[in-house]
């Protein structure tokens, strides 16, 4: 008999999703073993029990090809496997990756960029997890101008949702009239962040674009496209931390 695992981490092992995210599911109710739903701290037998995922049973086998790739979201997709409301989901652009895969982090919709995606859970719990400080590099829009004040205050943290931000890096790229265009590195992973410092600073964001994920970078990837990563990009984003960003100015 095999050994049981934590439903979580047998979850993220077979591809279904990060162990954080199987955990929100688990917690919802999706998750059911032999019939019955699932709670957090629950284990399970890959061999013997079934386990059911919103309704369709999950395959435990475990020897399977991991997949590790990168996306070009564009904007107007919800970073989201299926959506009930019947948006644009970034599943629609990775139909033909020879496996289920899922998002490791997310970008909202007005957002667009560089958006990894996998099926192995352990990649994404590693890549998340905020102890690795995975930096992420963003080229972001904002009307009409920007002040040293104003820069002054991201790099140094602000309070949003009741809650002071990490320091993070901010260059300014270009200015023209009416707009400036910022490079703002982050070093943490809160929802829609910038949008919501540039909004308490008075600042529109026009369009906002990631352009790396540590020193994983999108390049010339087409919009819509995706291509898999190589070796050296997964070691380097399962590394030991590294919180020094070594080339500024991504394109």
């Amino acid at each position: 008999m095999a050994e049981k695992i934590r439903l979580q981490k047998l979850l993220a092992q077979c591809g279904v999703a990060s162990r954080r995210k199987a955990e929100e599911m688990i917690e919802k109710g999706l998750v059911k073993v032999n019939g019955t739903v699932a709670h957090i701290g629950d284990k399970a037998d890959p061999v013997k029990d079934k386990i059911e995922v919103r309704g369709k049973r999950i395959s435990t086998a475990s020897k399977k090809k991991h997949y590790y790739i990168m996306l070009h979201k564009p904007r107007g997709y919800v970073t989201t496997m299926s959506d009930e409301q019947g948006r644009k989901c970034v599943a629609d652009l990775v139909k033909d990756v020879p496996a289920r895969v899922f998002p490791v982090g997310r970008l909202d919709r007005e957002s667009e960029g560089l958006l990894l995606m996998t099926n192995d859970g352990d990649f994404a719990n590693k890549v998340m997890h905020p102890a690795k400080h995975v930096y992420k590099v963003y080229r972001v829009t904002v009307r009409p101008s920007i002040n040293e004040e104003q820069v002054t205050q991201m790099c140094v943290g602000m309070v949003i949702d009741g809650r002071k931000t990490q320091p993070c890096e901010v260059h300014v790229v270009s200015r023209q009239e009416g707009r400036v265009v910022l490079e703002i590195v982050l070093r943490e992973g809160r929802n829609r962040q910038i949008r919501k410092m540039c909004e308490q600073l008075g600042l529109e964001v026009a369009r906002l674009k990631r352009t790396a994920v540590g020193q994983v970078k999108l390049g010339m990837l087409p919009q819509g496209k995706w291509r898999e990563l190589s070796p050296d990009e997964v070691k380097r984003l399962t590394a030991q931390p590294n919180t020094t960003v070594q080339t500024l100015n991504y394109k």
